[in-house]
């Protein structure tokens, strides 16, 4: 591990409350995580083993029970423009344009139009939505939606972006293309990602180490380097070394949803 760390998960755990009668759930158990500056990290697991919870808590959206998230020295107490957030549903504001919802956090900020409107060209360009600028919404499809909210994080230049299953409501085209796209924006700006997937192959293509989450409660069971080489292309998923890692992951997890069956 580098010693260039952007980003600390200290003993963080988290027991939602009973409600209804319900006992407590215990989501997180204590966990820690160093993460390097620049780094890829996705994180696997089981449904239900607490990853989302996890970066929900990194992005100031959630307060953990106990412990603390520290970035760049600073301890998290709640949502800032040092993260980008992109989630599975599409959280685009529905009446303002690609543009628009590119711009968004930029003008809260109160940056200069003339910033923004190079800011808002430069991410349309990267993300492949030129012509479309001017487009609402409901106009696109779930991959531009996607590709837009994408922009939209990275337009505000955070230290550290984070993504819940950002492709998981796509169709398996839309999906691949998807992580060649963002992989492609990593390889050429190397900011720091956290990456929430349940799919072992994007997992694996995606990262530079995968997390394995063990089953509610979660802990993190397993940290696995991925020494493929970069640029990534596509046909890398049929590799010997790509197809061992899937093999070794499918065993963690497989084990990780039995015991979660089970524990039902």
């Amino acid at each position: 591990m580098t010693m260039d760390a952007i980003l600390r998960i200290e003993q963080v755990s988290r027991i939602f409350p009973s409600v209804s009668k319900r006992p407590p759930v215990r989501a997180l158990e204590p966990t820690d995580l160093t993460i390097a500056r620049n780094d890829f990290i996705t994180i696997l697991g089981p449904s239900g083993c607490g990853k989302s919870t996890l970066l929900r808590i990194v992005a100031g959206l959630d307060t953990p029970t106990n412990g603390r998230v520290v970035l760049d020295g600073r301890a998290i107490t709640g949502p800032g423009p040092d993260r980008g957030m992109v989630f599975q549903s599409y959280t685009l504001f529905p009446w303002l344009n690609v543009a628009d919802n590119i711009a968004f956090g930029l003008r809260e900020r109160g940056v200069s139009e003339a910033i923004i409107r190079e800011t808002v060209a430069e991410y349309v360009a990267k993300v492949g939505l030129r012509g479309f600028e001017n487009h609402l919404p409901k106009q696109l499809s779930g991959g531009m939606q996607q590709r837009t909210a994408i922009a939209r994080a990275l337009a505000n230049n955070p230290e550290i972006l984070l993504l819940d299953e950002p492709f998981g409501a796509l169709d398996n085209q839309t999906r691949g293309l998807m992580q060649e796209l963002l992989l492609g924006i990593w390889e050429r700006e190397r900011k720091t990602v956290i990456f929430v997937t349940h799919d072992i192959e994007e997992a694996i293509f995606m990262a530079s180490r995968v997390i394995v989450m063990t089953a509610r409660p979660g802990r993190i069971k397993a940290d696995i380097a991925v020494d493929l080489p970069h640029p990534r292309h596509y046909t890398v998923k049929t590799s010997p070394e790509f197809s061992a890692l899937k093999a070794r992951l499918t065993e963690e997890i497989r084990a990780e949803a039995v015991l979660a069956a089970e524990a039902h």
